[in-house]
């Protein structure tokens, strides 16, 4: 994605991260929740507004991530059985930002996560919680005034690897927000990613970017090899 844009990534290679033991929890000001409960897809599944098939029908989610072929990991907020069958609430990738709905716990495989990150635009500042404390603060840059980071509960959909002279990189968390300003940018849906400076620049502490969230090598390279698919991501002003 032009990172900075906040759109499409272009992706050079898959990172392996584990999910399960990778991953945020957060709230304020040194503490936050401890573990994030996770669900990994083992086939796609469709989403509905109530956890009953007979239900409205929100959406289709897939087994895999688009960019790296990454197994789709979601957040779970609640849990219900109904007739003896287990429904999970889950939070889900793209538009409209923060949107939920439920899923039926077939075909899928429990997981979580300690980690939780928080994106403090008006600080221009990401925090990271290990079991609901914090261990890491990095400066960063974060959207212009006209093309705002969007604010909202989020997480990571899959962590790309950025060859060297690509926009973004060393690294990308893609995140499950969306731009409120660009719908599709050079193909790309408008996502929005915790990246690198690579190919884009910026001072970390300043909002130049087109919604995305830029931090140093240093940083992102830090995030990238502990933080997993699925990991919590809340975005504030």
């Amino acid at each position: 994605m032009p990172p900075s844009a906040g759109i499409a990534i272009k992706v050079s290679a898959a990172l392996a991260l584990g999910g399960s033991c990778m991953a945020f929890a957060g709230a304020a000001p040194a503490q936050a929740a401890g573990t994030q409960r996770l669900v990994i897809l083992k086939a796609g599944h469709a989403v509905f507004l109530k956890p009953d098939r007979s239900s409205t029908r929100i959406e289709g989610v897939s087994a895999h991530r688009p960019l790296t072929g990454a197994a789709t990991t979601l957040p779970v907020l609640s849990a219900k059985t109904v007739a003896g069958h287990i429904w999970l609430r889950v939070r889900l990738p793209g538009r409209p930002n923060s949107h939920t709905g439920w899923i039926s716990g077939d075909s899928t495989r429990d997981s979580s996560t300690p980690w939780r990150i928080r994106v403090d635009t008006s600080r221009r500042q990401v925090k990271v919680f290990d079991q609901g404390r914090v261990v890491k603060r990095f400066k960063a840059v974060v959207g212009k005034p006209s093309t705002p980071t969007p604010k909202g509960q989020f997480f990571v959909e899959e962590s790309v690897v950025l060859h060297r002279g690509l926009s973004g990189s060393p690294f990308a968390l893609a995140l499950s927000a969306r731009s409120n300003v660009f719908q599709e940018f050079e193909g790309g849906p408008g996502q929005i990613a915790l990246h690198g400076l690579g190919g884009v620049g910026g001072t970390p502490g300043t909002a130049v970017s087109h919604g995305c969230v830029r931090l140093a090598n240093g940083p992102i390279t830090w995030l990238a090899r502990r933080i997993g698919p699925g990991t919590p991501v809340t975005i504030t002003r």
